[in-house]
């Protein structure tokens, strides 16, 4: 009789446990799909973003989100010039470049632990590497002041559009800025964003 206790208190728990999941996935994607977050931008997330973890740091740091989608949707990307553009200090800033995309040989899988990357190519393509940290191979180890590891990973790659942005959490490694052909002069924008634990 306790065998048979244990066995129909294991099923609840199991029950219970997936439930709890299909309602978190539930809730995010009505927080996702709402779209209050958006406040008017015309930028999208790209497909390949996570995101249950997207409304959990959006959430924890909503002020941070809000100046860096006020930035995209505010600023007139023709005119500003390439440099680094602090929006809240160490906790979100901007780097604006322009220039020549790479060979996909010259270029490398990497992850930060303390920072997101929310990644739009403005003018240009470029191809973009997606990939799990948990599946990718340390090739060189964390850097602490340049907050990055660099990786070997299986992913899957992608185009950049004009409407969409790429985010990176610390469990997504990356790989950023590959050449899709030979007219390569790419205008990013790169808003780095603190990320909470």
């Amino acid at each position: 009789m306790k065998r048979y206790f244990l066995q129909q208190g294991i099923l609840f728990f199991c029950v219970a446990m997936m439930l709890s999941a299909c309602s978190s996935v539930r809730r995010t994607e009505k927080w996702f799909m709402h779209g209050k977050w958006y406040n008017g931008m015309k930028l999208y997330p790209h497909v390949s973003v996570n995101r249950h973890e997207f409304e959990s740091q959006y959430n924890k740091n909503k002020a941070w989100w809000d100046s860096a989608f006020k930035f995209l949707k505010e600023t007139d990307f023709d005119k500003i010039a390439p440099g680094k553009y602090p929006l809240d200090g160490n906790n979100v800033y901007v780097n604006v470049t322009v220039g020549p995309m790479r060979d996909f040989e010259n270029t490398k899988w990497e992850a930060h632990r303390h920072t997101i990357d929310l990644q739009y190519t403005y003018k240009g393509t470029e191809k973009m590497g997606v990939a799990p940290v948990s599946k990718a191979r340390v090739i060189d180890p964390y850097n602490e002041k340049k907050d990055v590891a660099i990786y070997d990973a299986e992913g899957k790659f992608y185009l950049t559009r004009p409407d969409t942005f790429f985010l990176f959490f610390p469990g997504d490694a990356h790989r950023p800025n590959i050449k899709v052909d030979e007219d390569n002069a790419v205008k990013k924008i790169v808003v780095k964003i603190r990320y909470t634990d």
